[in-house]
Formats: structure tokens, C-alpha cells, sequence
């Protein structure tokens, strides 16, 4: 689509650019800016841009709807709990910190044993356990607000709105011990991913 021709508009978290490619009218939607990649999610064609643009958002629609009903419920927290692939689209647009990336690393290798506050903050390089559980916490409002979840209190009155969204605690090894945060399978997974597309590069 030639740059003048292209009109631009949007619907739900997406931005929708249409016009006429090779004699057929496109529509296509990509994530809002200022999302950090800006990769093609969906394409729909029609006799005319009004039809491509209409046919897009019934197949953007669709979308959503098929990845609403494949969201769990989670034991811990009683919230949805997104897909692998919902977690994926969103760590890809959301702005994460380098801190931020280094506490899910981390959490994703640690897998089903989790990390303890301390042993977070250790790997992220945070100084304190308050400040490694804001960040850990925004980091789940920043998923909730790009897939459209309302947040979900943790178990704990301590737990702040958001962490239900990237994990949950395990169980303490003793008495004294910390109990650690365990990342969602599905972000595990998403996490993964990730790893292996950046090593295809």
C-alpha cells in the first residue's frame, strides 16, 4: 500500500491501516503504537476497504473471543489466567525494564521451585523485597491493562493488585522459610518462546 493511500483507525488494543494493494483492498492491524514491535497480527480482504476493514474486525473479534474462552481459572487466585500465546503478545508490546526482564528470567528458570523475595531481588538486582514486589507486581497490571483483566487481590492482604497475573506462592520448606513466587505455566512457556525466537536471530 502506497504511504498516501493508507488509511489509518483502530479497534480495541489494535491499530487498523486499510487500503488497496495489487488491485485488492487490504486491512490490516498491528498493535497500537507506542507498542515496542510492530508486527503484523491480522489481515482481512473485501471488494471494497469499508468490507476488508469490516471483515478485519470480525476476525480481530473472533480473536478475542476464542482467546477469552481458552484462559483458565487459577486455584490460587480465583482470576483468568491468560493463554502461552496472550502472555507472549503482551511481554512482546509492554515495556518491560531490564531489572524487570532479568526477575522473569529468573523466575522462568527457577520454574515450579519459584524464587524467594530475597533470591529475586538478588537476580534482578533489586535492593529491598518491598521494591522487588512493586516491580514483580507491575509487571502483571502492565499484562492486565494491554489483555483488557481486571486485577485480582492475591490470597494474602500483603499481595499487591497485579502479581495474581504473573505468579503465585508455593509452599515454605519450613517454618522459618520464605515462601517463593512461582511464575504461571502459560508465562513460563510465553517466557520460552521468547528465548527461542531471539535465538533463531
Amino acid at each position: 500500500m502506497a504511504a498516501s493511500s493508507i488509511k489509518v483507525g483502530a479497534h480495541g488494543r489494535y491499530q487498523i491501516k486499510s487500503g488497496r494493494l495489487s488491485g485488492e483492498y487490504v486491512a490490516r492491524a498491528f498493535p497500537k503504537p507506542p507498542a515496542r514491535a510492530q508486527g503484523l497480527i491480522a489481515e482481512a480482504y473485501g471488494a471494497t476497504e469499508q468490507a476488508a476493514i469490516e471483515a478485519l474486525h470480525s476476525a480481530l473479534d473472533d480473536r478475542e473471543s476464542s482467546r477469552t474462552a481458552d484462559r483458565r481459572m487459577d486455584a490460587h487466585s480465583g482470576g483468568v489466567i491468560p493463554s502461552a500465546a496472550e502472555y507472549a503478545e503482551a511481554i512482546r508490546q509492554i515495556e518491560l525494564s531490564k531489572p524487570q526482564c532479568a526477575l522473569l528470567d529468573a523466575l522462568a528458570l527457577a520454574k515450579e521451585d519459584g524464587l524467594t523475595e530475597v533470591r529475586m531481588a538478588r537476580a534482578a538486582g533489586y535492593k529491598s523485597r518491598a521494591s522487588v514486589k512493586r516491580s514483580f507486581a507491575s509487571v502483571g497490571i502492565m499484562i492486565g491493562e494491554f489483555l483488557s483483566i481486571d486485577q485480582v487481590a492475591g490470597m494474602n492482604p500483603e499481595d499487591l493488585d497485579g502479581i495474581s497475573l504473573v505468579g503465585y506462592r508455593g509452599s515454605a520448606d519450613s517454618e522459618n522459610a520464605s515462601a517463593p513466587w512461582i511464575l504461571h505455566l502459560e508465562l513460563r512457556e510465553a517466557l520460552q518462546t521468547a528465548w527461542l525466537s531471539q535465538l533463531d536471530r
